[in-house]
C-alpha cells in the first residue's frame, strides 16, 4: 500500500497514530490561498486531526485521483460528514504532497468548503472584481 492509501485508510478508520505515522515529524503544510493557516510539525497534524475526527464523528476522506511526478503525489479529495452541531460538512479541493522515504515531508493544500448558497457565475465575478459581467456576452 502507497502512503496516500495508508493515509484514506487511516483517516477513514479514524485512526489518528496510523496517520500521523505517515509525516515527518518536520513536515511543512502551507495553503496558498490562506498563507496564515500554513504550520511546521507532525504535533501540528495530530492537533488538526484529532479536532476534525472529534466535530466530524462520521468524517469520510474520497481520493477522487493521485497522480505521481516525481517525489510528488497531487490528489483531488472530496471530505465529507456532519459536524456535532447537525450542520453537514463538505470540502473539496487538490492537496500536493511531497513524499522522501514514505513519509509526508510537506503538502500544499487547495481545499475549500462546498458553498451552500448558490452563487451564479456573475455573481461570482462581480466578487472578485467588483464589477458585474454584462448579461448575454
Amino acid at each position: 500500500m502507497n502512503v496516500i492509501d495508508a493515509l484514506v485508510t487511516a483517516a477513514n478508520d479514524h485512526d489518528l497514530e496510523a496517520m500521523l505515522a505517515l509525516f515527518h515529524p518536520d513536515y511543512r503544510s502551507g495553503q496558498p490561498a490562506h498563507p496564515a493557516r500554513g504550520f511546521v510539525g507532525r504535533a501540528q497534524v495530530g492537533a488538526n486531526w484529532e479536532a476534525m475526527f472529534a466535530g466530524i464523528p462520521d468524517l469520510r476522506i474520497e481520493l477522487e485521483r493521485s497522480v505521481h511526478y516525481g517525489d510528488t503525489t497531487w490528489c483531488e479529495w472530496t471530505w465529507s460528514g456532519t459536524r456535532t452541531d447537525g450542520r453537514q460538512f463538505e470540502a473539496r479541493g487538490v492537496a500536493l504532497f511531497r513524499i522522501q522515504d514514505d513519509l509526508i515531508v510537506a503538502g500544499t493544500l487547495y481545499m475549500e468548503d462546498v458553498e451552500t448558497e448558490a452563487l451564479t457565475v456573475e455573481d461570482a465575478v462581480e466578487g472578485l472584481s467588483g464589477r458585474r459581467p454584462r448579461g448575454d456576452a
